[in-house]
């Protein structure tokens, strides 16, 4: 036996024993002899070679003196059994939690690259079960559900179709993950309120210039942001919510990838973020389906409606037709003229068809030029 012996790792578990009797026979020695020469009784002999107790430091410097190697060999004879065994529960484990998956939108993430891509075939689920437990920092599907599924008591939907808990709390994660590497100081309110002020005059920018700018804004009041692709079934097009009692998250997916939107969404949540218990989770969708009335979503659209086209330009807005009285509506508004034609439809004053749409920008989440890392 030499120290050789050990870089070899058979895909079935070796025990020392099967080491230990192997030497008595060579020596032709029978389990009563060896514990003679041990200082054992037969007993713990047999309890020694089944792997029923381990080799310790006193066994493996006898079993040195004894049969021979190095005490050192023995230990780590031992080792190595008992790291094979763990791996064999952790592989059988893995495989019975592979049920887990069908909770939760495994080839989106795949897609993202929060998770390697893999077939999703028997072979690899066990290994596509241990990532999505170290994507969501659980040690199990149980700890997961307490961790996030339970959090849907705090869920604030506004859609119906908000009902895939897996869909919603992978996404959520993801945003979780980029506000990790934030770096921010505590929410201060008067901060944030005077940092939405300032990110309403950015709506007339280019995406590479107010992306880090608004970000900065944010962070400097504490509260971090963080853009996320779409997750399917999650419908979810932003989120307001509280990390703990100091940071605040908004999060949005570009849900829609025109700016009207965008810039709605996110006035939206930083509404939820002033007004709004920090206990909630609200869950927000700029899509279509069956709206949920809420008494906080009401706020937080009125809140949104308000800050960006107050409620004294109401009827002259309802007079704009023309690109020229778009434009220069939204100029004296200090606000996109994008955002004064998702207006004017939501209103119904024009068409959703409309040829104004060309004052729409759409946005690439590829270029969203946000490095969460810098505060």
């Amino acid at each position: 036996m030499t120290e050789q012996d050990l870089s070899f790792t058979p895909e079935w578990v070796s025990p020392p024993g099967d080491t230990i009797v192997d030497a008595i026979e060579e020596r032709d020695w029978t389990q009563a002899q060896l514990a003679e020469r041990l200082g054992y009784t037969e007993k713990h002999v047999s309890l020694l070679i089944n792997a029923k107790v381990p080799i310790t430091e006193e066994s493996a410097q006898k079993l040195s003196r004894v049969i021979g190697s190095t005490p050192e060999f023995w230990l780590r004879r031992e080792a190595q059994y008992r790291a094979q065994l763990v791996q064999i529960e952790e592989r059988e484990r893995l495989q019975s939690w592979v049920p887990w998956l069908d909770r939760l939108p495994v080839k989106d993430l795949m897609k993202q690259g929060a998770i390697a891509k893999r077939r999703l075939d028997a072979k690899n689920k066990p290994e596509i079960v241990k990532e999505l437990l170290q994507l969501f920092g659980v040690a199990s599907p149980d700890n997961w559900e307490t961790c996030y599924e339970q959090k849907q008591v705090a869920f604030r939907r506004t859609r119906k179709e908000q009902s895939n808990v897996g869909a919603i709390s992978a996404w959520l994660r993801l945003g979780e993950i980029e506000a990790e590497k934030a770096d921010v100081p505590k929410y201060n309110k008067a901060k944030f309120e005077k940092a939405v002020q300032e990110i309403r005059k950015l709506t007339v920018l280019s995406q590479a210039e107010f992306m880090p700018q608004m970000q900065q804004l944010c962070n400097e009041a504490g509260v971090i942001l963080a853009i996320v692709p779409a997750i399917s079934c999650a419908y979810t097009s932003g989120v307001a919510r509280w990390l703990n009692p100091h940071r605040a998250l908004i999060q949005l997916s570009l849900y829609g990838k025109q700016n009207d939107r965008f810039w709605f969404t996110f006035f939206h949540e930083a509404a939820h973020i002033l007004l709004h218990d920090k206990k909630d989770i609200f869950l927000d969708d700029a899509g279509n389906g069956d709206r949920l009335e809420s008494r906080q979503e009401d706020e937080a659209n009125a809140w949104a409606r308000e800050f960006l086209i107050p409620s004294e330009y109401d009827v002259e807005l309802s007079t704009l037709r023309s690109r020229e009285d778009v434009v220069g509506f939204a100029e004296r508004l200090g606000i996109h003229a994008g955002i004064v034609v998702g207006r004017l439809q939501y209103e119904q004053v024009i068409e959703h068809n409309s040829k104004l749409n060309a004052l729409k920008i759409s946005l690439d989440l590829k270029n969203k030029n946000i490095s969460l890392s810098k505060a």
